[in-house]
Order: C-alpha cells, then structure tokens, then sequence
C-alpha cells in the first residue's frame, strides 16, 4: 500500500487549524471577563497611557533662552552648568534640630561609657570639654550642611542652562496626566508657588492654551523673576509678552479664600528648610487650590519623601481653619492612599519615573536626556469617574518587560501592594495582553476583576 503524501501547504492548513482548535478550547477552559476598558481607543492609545515622547522647548521659550545664555557670557558654563546638576540631584533636606539633638545625646553617651571604662582620675571638668569637643566636631563631620539656593543673574543663567528643559520635560509630563485623564478639566487660573524660571506656565500653555485666563507665579528671588519675563518677551525688553495674563510676585496671594484652579510646586518643597515649614507650605498651598494641587520633586529618595510628607500633611492632618471643605483624594501617582509600599520595605527605593527630551542647544548638551521626577496630584473633588466597572487601575512602576508571548509588569496596586504581573493573551485577554505591549513605565494598567492572577509580591 502506497503511502499517502501530503504538499507542504496541506500540513501547513493542518498545523494552523490545529493551533486554532486549541486556543479555542483554551478560552473555553479559561473564560475571560469582557470589559470594556478601551473606551473605542487603539490599545496604543489606551485610557492609561500618559507617557509622551521625546519632548522639546517651545520654539519662543529656546530661542529666548539661547540669546539670554549667549548674551550672559558666563565663564566656565559647561563645567558649572555640570557642577550645579549634580549639586541640586545630591541635595538633600535639612537635619531637624531634634534629630541633631539626640545624635548629639547619643554620641556624648557613648564617648562618657568610654571614658568611665577607662578608670583611673579623671578631672571631670577637663573631661567634659573635651568630650564635648569631639561631639561637635563629629557632628560637624557627619552632618548634612544645607543652605539655602540664593540666586543672582549670573547663577540664574547657569540654573536656565543646567534645569530649564528637564523641568520643563518632568512638569508637562505630571500636567498630561491630567489633561489625559481629565479631559473636561480647562483650568481659567494658575498659581506657581517657586516659580523660577517659569518652567509650569510654558507647560501649562502648552496643555490648555487660551482657557488660561490668569497666571500668578511666586518666587522670592527677584533676579529669577527677571529672567522668566524676559524669556516670555523673548529677550526683548519692548516686545510683549507670548503668553498673556502672567504676573510675577515675590509673596503668595495674602488672602485665604483666594482659590486657583490649578496650583503648583515644582521642585519647590526641597528648598524650605525644615518640616514645619513645608507642612504649613503644603496646607497654604492646598487652602487655595480649587481643583488640582501638582507636586513635582527630583526623582530621588529625598524627593520621594518630600512628597510622602505632604501626602500625609493633606490626607491625615486638618488644619484649625477650614475654607473649602471639600477634602483631598489622590489622584497619581497612587492608585490608592495607603501608606506608600515603597516606604515600607528595606531598603527604600523611590517612586520616581522619567521623561526623554532634547536639552538646549549648548556646548555638550546635543543628545537627548531622561528626566527622573517624583510627582504627586492631588485633586479637591472625589475621585475621577473613569474607572470601568470590574476594572481597577494599577501603576506601572518599572520599565515593562515585552518577551514572546508574555510581559512582564511591576505594579503598585489599589490594594497598596508591589506586585509583578506577567501578563498573557491567554490569561488576561487579547486586548489587556496588547495594552501591557504599548505600555511602559510610569502607564497605568487595568486590572480585570475575576482574571486568576499569575502575581509575585514584590518585597522591595
């Protein structure tokens, strides 16, 4: 009996029906919730999706800053634009002056146990002195020595040439959150608390345009003020202003019922010198937000936990007078307002996320950067009404893992927990596996209530 032989197109159909006989029974075995968490978008494009690509200055705002570098003649620019980038990264908060003083306690403690283990005479008086000494100095040795940034034309330039595009970079990035989220959202007023070179009314433009009606921004140094005007009238004293209503003060608005629909702090909080004072910042800045109250700081552990105390401060803590009732909600970075997990577990890392742009023009500044930032919003009404029912939000917090077939995800989830997702077609739908694929870090992602999770507990 003659064999029977089959064309390679006969057992390629086979092999083809074949795979497709047995996803079906797959999905039969492993039924999948549908939901409808797209909204009619492409998953590219998906509800969670607020990530933007490589940024760039506004062409007024680079031109403008270029001539007022070019025209500045800073010596040594590079090396001190260098030199100021990695000093404003490394900087940290100031040590409390209780924290100093049980350090100081300890220490004495300790070097009077040494001293006694010792024996013999001892004069006493002699011995306190110069125990006294060795606490000073070791203190002196150990101690982090912050100062406040004070900022002439000169250092100006230099921060306009070191931070102007990366601030600029990590504020449109937190402001397209909302934008993205909150479509309906078209703030008519803005407060900018630490203004500086004015970074959040070129990107606030640049998200809503015209519907802002009045820009107030508030920096204590004069010459910073001077600088941020002149890039508006694009260094040129008689031009007017490319974008109108903005009005520079060197204190915030006296009156507490004064409310703005959009205020901000932008790498501002890390300048004031002790707790008390950011938390009373953090509730003068809250009392006179209407909508939205945006926190940015450097996306290290110090910035991270600046923004942790005043999420606590808003959340936790009430001030003796109350002007708006209307309490706080967490908007993003959190999908919850659990204690921050990241916090919780040794040793601690930052929620920190980045964003790409093109620095300015200038002497080794030509290739593209990555803006690392903390960010904290916070909203004045309840919660967005954005969710889908059966679909929760979790917050991509690492850079997503695509590998065939599968990805891998970390997570911060609702219930305030570190986890790592690896993401299938076959387990979580078509749709959530191809939203994993065009997600990256930073995104958020859904999470369908029903699926059997494939999860790792992070303990990071």
């Amino acid at each position: 009996m003659v064999p029977r032989r089959f064309s390679p197109c006969v057992l390629c159909q086979r092999t083809v029906l074949g795979m497709l006989v047995c996803r079906a029974m797959s999905a039969t075995t492993h039924p999948q919730p549908q939901v409808d968490f797209l909204k009619g978008e492409p998953h590219r494009k998906h509800p969670g999706v607020t990530n933007l690509k490589t940024l760039r200055l506004p062409e007024e705002l680079h031109v403008a800053a270029q001539s007022i570098i070019h025209r500045a003649q800073v010596n040594q620019l590079p090396e001190r634009t260098r030199k100021l980038t990695n000093f404003l990264w490394s900087r940290k908060r100031a040590v409390e002056d209780l924290t100093l003083r049980q350090k100081a306690v300890s220490l004495e403690k300790e070097l009077w146990e040494k001293a006694m283990q010792k024996g013999g005479d001892i004069d006493e008086q002699a011995l306190e002195d110069r125990i006294r000494r060795k606490v000073l100095s070791e203190l002196r040795r150990t101690t982090y020595h912050w100062g406040p940034m004070k900022y002439d034309e000169e250092l100006g330039v230099v921060y306009m040439a070191a931070r102007l595009a990366g601030s600029y970079a990590a504020v449109r990035r937190v402001l397209n959150e909302i934008k993205k989220r909150d479509p309906s959202f078209a703030p008519h007023t803005l407060l900018d608390f630490g203004s500086g070179l004015g970074t959040v009314v070129w990107a606030s433009h640049a998200c809503w345009g015209d519907s802002l009606k009045e820009m107030v921004c508030v920096d204590s140094s004069g010459p910073m003020n001077i600088l941020a005007e002149r890039l508006l009238k694009g260094d040129d004293e008689r031009a007017e202003s490319c974008i109108k209503q903005v009005y520079f003060r060197q204190f915030l608005p006296v009156s507490p019922k004064v409310q703005f629909d959009l205020v901000t702090a932008a790498f501002t909080l890390s300048e004031l010198p002790n707790v008390k004072d950011r938390e009373e910042a953090a509730f003068t800045l809250w009392r006179k937000t209407s909508s939205y109250l945006v926190l940015v700081e450097n996306g290290t552990k110090e910035g991270h936990q600046i923004l942790m105390e005043a999420r606590d401060t808003l959340l936790k803590k009430q001030e003796k007078t109350i002007y708006d009732s209307r309490p706080a909600s967490v908007f993003a970075p959190c999908s919850h307002e659990l204690v921050c997990p990241k916090l919780a577990h040794e040793p601690v890392t930052p929620c920190n996320f980045q964003q790409q742009y093109q620095p300015l023009s200038l002497p080794r500044h030509n290739d593209r950067q990555i803006e690392k930032f903390s960010y904290l919003i916070l909203r004045r009404t309840e919660a967005v009404e954005e969710d889908t029912k059966g679909v929760e939000w979790a917050r991509l917090i690492a850079p997503v893992l695509r590998r065939t077939r599968h990805v891998h995800c970390r997570m911060c989830c609702p219930d305030g927990q570190l986890q790592h997702m690896v993401v299938t077609a076959r387990k979580h739908s078509r749709d959530m596996y191809r939203c994993a694929r065009s997600s990256d870090w930073g995104d958020q992602m859904p999470i369908i209530q029903g699926v059997e999770e494939d999860v790792n507990r992070d303990s990071e």
